[in-house]
């Protein structure tokens, strides 16, 4: 009650009111912007493979990851032990070594993807030890102004942004990776 008291007074004794200016903001631009989308990558941390048209996404994820046993996905066309649409419960991605997942928007300035949430379970971003980001090229965009005219909000409600591995230096000022999420990302450049 009484930040609306608060409020209130503040309303009634304000005797001048100004209209926000109306600017444009134009956001930073590259000459080439997967280039400086790759180079961001791996400045954040991420390794990036370039895909060409026609190759096999499951044999290029598997490479990258020949000693991992359990692959989580619901990306259409890629082969997974588990699925998070399927999952009784989130816990049962507990133990994904690979999460393989679809960014919608890649953004230049910064590496990060917009990843909406297109599953059941959004725990398969956060849990897996090793996350593979799937982006097309025609999909990245030269900064966040431009990504924020393209996100829309999915059907479950929720998106994310991710860029590179989780790590925080919190704890005695010691790097450590995969502290909230993924150990290491990976971008797999399409088209």
């Amino acid at each position: 009650m009484y930040k609306e008291d608060l409020l209130k007074k503040l309303r009634k004794n304000t005797t001048l009111q100004f209209d926000m200016p109306k600017t444009t903001v134009k956001g930073i631009t590259y000459p080439d912007v997967v280039k400086q989308y790759i180079n961001m990558c791996e400045t954040v941390g991420c390794k990036v493979i370039e895909a060409k048209k026609n190759d096999d996404l499951n044999a290029i994820i598997r490479k990258a990851y020949p000693n991992a046993k359990v692959f989580a996905s619901n990306v259409k066309g890629i082969k997974a032990d588990r699925n998070p649409d399927t999952v009784e419960s989130a816990q049962e991605l507990n133990g994904t070594d690979v999460g393989i997942i679809e960014g919608d928007v890649a953004i230049a300035e910064n590496g990060c993807v917009w990843i909406p949430q297109t599953m059941k379970e959004k725990v398969i971003c956060f849990i897996s030890e090793e996350l593979v980001i799937l982006v097309h090229r025609d999909k990245i965009v030269n900064n966040m102004h431009e990504a924020y005219e393209r996100i829309t909000m999915p059907e479950y409600g929720y998106g994310c942004f991710i860029s590179g591995p989780s790590k925080t230096a919190d704890i005695e000022q010691a790097l450590v990776m995969g502290a909230q999420a993924a150990r290491g990302v990976t971008i797999i450049l399409i088209g």
